[in-house]
């Protein structure tokens, strides 16, 4: 399973808001809930354009880990 702790971790210290975040249109509402909830995850799209903007590598918004059902 993907997690996005490390892509919340990294919002946070930049200074990005839910409200900041939907502002800016960095992430979609619907992604952006779907993430929060563990329900979703980033196309390739969106992860080139964070990984951009943050000048960064897709492992630093994302790890897998075992899914433990």
């Amino acid at each position: 399973m993907i997690v996005y702790d490390k892509l919340f971790a990294m919002l946070q210290k930049h200074g990005y808001t839910s409200y900041k975040i939907r502002q800016e249109k960095v992430i979609g509402q619907g992604t952006l809930t779907n993430l929060k909830n563990g329900t979703g995850g980033l196309d390739a799209k969106t992860i080139n354009k964070l990984c951009e903007k943050f000048n960064c590598q897709p492992g630093d918004l994302m790890e897998y880990v075992l899914d433990k059902k």
